[in-house]
């Protein structure tokens, strides 16, 4: 599901971006992409905002019919500076990458790849789930670690907080004492919620800012509904949220320290300059072995050139 980012999220140019430095409330709409076969909405990036803490990315997909074998198929692409974050709600996938890592993963299981200097990967659908529903995310690599090896690695089971109006799991980081296994290289969280009516009064990090991305149902926030396809930026400074709900829902509440440096996010790469974009697209095509080989069926993704070239 992972990519790629086009000008149409982000312009092609390295820059951060501006922070309110206050709590608030901002429903941000996302657009429907499409990887491979498959549409998405793409709530991360955005105009003009590319980062919530570390967090870069995010494709929310489905839920979907999958009566056909082989509805998702992404063939093998490059990455690098980031790390791959994967969560389904239904279904399942196959990762495939370079470092010759097979892995199946299911509901409630989470993937997560860290792309460093380079890696390249491929997603499969095995043709047996009814319904695909998920998301990927991305967080981008700091400088300390951006151009360090690649890795992979499969979490069977993640730990469960009990919120006051339903159950949060930690995917990355830590949240009210409670910490994941996940390797994460920056100050940043990321937790489903499972909430039920009348709602859910969230603790939440005064130095961090953070975002909602509602999975299923719909919620309030201070007198805004947030559904499906819309960022909801939090803002920092805040020590608690209410969420407001009439039925059951699900979101994904990501958070971290405001990323320090300046990112350019094109295709499949989180870099800083565009000469290491393009360089790294140039080793693509021409199968450099920075990015390896991936044992799939489907075909390699390539691209053109860059719209600074």
């Amino acid at each position: 599901m992972s990519g790629p980012v086009t000008t149409e999220d982000v312009a092609a140019t390295a820059d951060g971006q501006e922070r309110t430095g206050a709590a608030v409330v901002v429903l941000e709409p996302g657009r429907i992409a499409r990887v491979g076969s498959l549409p998405v909405r793409r709530v991360l990036p955005h105009r003009p905002r590319k980062t919530v803490g570390a967090w870069c990315f995010a494709d929310h997909m489905g839920p979907v019919a999958s009566d056909a074998a082989g509805l998702l198929g992404i063939g093998p692409h490059p990455h690098l500076g980031l790390q791959t974050v994967t969560w389904l709600l239904e279904g399942e996938m196959l990762h495939l990458d370079s470092l010759g890592s097979e892995q199946l993963i299911r509901p409630g299981q989470l993937n997560l790849m860290t792309a460093g200097h380079g890696v390249a990967h491929a997603e499969e659908d095995p043709g047996r789930a009814r319904r695909l529903h998920g998301i990927q995310l991305w967080v981008a690599q700091p400088e300390a670690t951006r151009n360090g090896p690649a890795a992979f690695e499969h979490h069977d089971e993640l730990p469960r907080v009990a919120l006051d109006g339903g159950e949060g799991t930690i995917l990355v980081g830590d949240y009210d004492g409670t910490a994941s296994p996940a390797r994460r290289d920056t100050d940043h969280v990321g937790v489903e919620l499972a909430l039920c009516a009348p709602g859910a009064l969230l603790a939440l990090r005064h130095d961090y800012e953070h975002a909602l991305i509602v999975l299923e149902g719909s919620l309030r926030v201070d007198d805004q509904v947030v559904e499906p396809g819309v960022l909801a930026y939090l803002g920092t400074a805040r020590h608690e949220c209410r969420l407001d709900l009439r039925e059951p829902a699900r979101a994904l509440l990501l958070g971290g320290t405001p990323f320090p440096e300046k990112l350019l996010m094109w295709w499949n790469f989180v870099a800083r300059t565009t000469a290491e974009a393009s360089e790294a697209r140039r080793q693509w095509t021409a199968r450099d072995e920075r990015f390896g080989t991936v044992n799939s069926q489907l075909e390699r993704i390539e691209v053109g050139k860059p719209p600074w070239e």
